[in-house]
């Protein structure tokens, strides 16, 4: 019943656009019982999915692409990306009906226009490590050496601090930083600004708004469409076309609900009804979160992602 309901929907938004349709859709918010694991983030798996979903489709009708995630590893970002792009150019459209966070946001910038609502936001596109922001873990280290060096008496306080650090994490954070702001910015500058005379100074100053932590305070921080579109960023406004906004709210709703009521916990699927969806073992959800420590390979004995490429 999920699958006819969502695929109708699909279908219907398929018309009225005339474009191809993709969703993107992770349940870390539905199944947040289920801490610890890493299946609901953007990873090289993802890729599977989306070859399936595309093909066959016309590419000449570009895509409309949902996008719903938390984020994921840089590096299966990039390469996402790099993919859609080698098959649709810039002819993308990201259409984000409620959050899409970190690499997710990144996903968006690299798209020719971004389509959100009131209630839809993106996030900062600063870099994590082990689910610490870089640019914290810099600026730490950075007070640590002044306060040090005003003032040997603190060396005590802060040597346990820094013994944590490995030798190269300074060195891979500012990489991490380097790498996610240069293709962001890249992606900007060859869809959304393509052509425009301003397009690189307007990318920067939209990379250095997302990217910049102690603007952000927090990766967690929510950024609506209104804030986007003063960033600078290409904002389609839902409810400027109120066909649009119910074929989209309804693909929304749609895939919320088969990822609440159902053990899916990503779904990849385009408007023919090709679908790849990623289950969890519905006893996972039942047993909540003291069950995280008791199932193989999930939770803490799940394989991380890289820890300098998390966003």
């Amino acid at each position: 019943m999920f699958d006819v309901i969502r695929r109708s929907y699909l279908k219907k938004l398929h018309e009225y656009t005339d474009r191809n349709v993709i969703v993107y859709y992770s349940g870390w918010l539905q199944k947040s019982e289920l801490r610890g694991y890493n299946g609901f983030s953007l990873n090289d798996g993802d890729k599977n999915g989306f070859m399936a979903a595309i093909h066959e489709l016309d590419k000449s009708k570009g895509l409309d692409l949902f996008i719903h995630t938390p984020g994921g590893d840089i590096a299966a970002t990039e390469s996402l990306v790099e993919y859609l792009r080698s098959i649709f150019g810039t002819d993308i459209r990201a259409i984000v009906p409620q959050i899409a966070m970190s690499a997710g946001t990144m996903i968006a910038c690299s798209c020719k226009e971004i389509v959100m609502g009131k209630h839809s936001n993106l996030g900062p596109i600063d870099p994590q490590m082990s689910g610490i922001p870089t640019h914290g873990i810099i600026e730490e280290f950075n007070r640590a050496k002044e306060e040090i060096s005003k003032d040997p008496s603190t060396i005590p306080l802060w040597q346990p601090i820094i013994a944590k650090y490995h030798p190269t994490l300074i060195g891979e954070c500012e990489k991490a930083i380097a790498w996610s702001t240069e293709i962001v910015k890249q992606w900007l500058v060859t869809a959304m600004f393509d052509g425009d005379p301003e397009a690189i100074k307007k990318s920067e100053h939209i990379v250095s708004e997302l990217g910049d932590h102690a603007l952000m305070k927090s990766h967690a921080r929510h950024i609506s469409g209104q804030r986007a579109k003063e960033i600078g960023l290409n904002i389609q406004f839902l409810e400027d076309d109120q066909e649009l906004q119910e074929a989209v709210l309804s693909v929304h709703h749609a895939c919320i609900q088969t990822l609440t009521a159902t053990p899916a916990s990503k779904i990849i699927e385009n408007h023919n009804g090709v679908a790849h969806i990623q289950n969890v073992n519905p006893i996972q959800v039942q047993m909540g979160p003291g069950a995280m420590n008791l199932l193989p390979g999930i939770g803490a004995n799940f394989p991380d992602l890289p820890s300098n490429s998390e966003m």
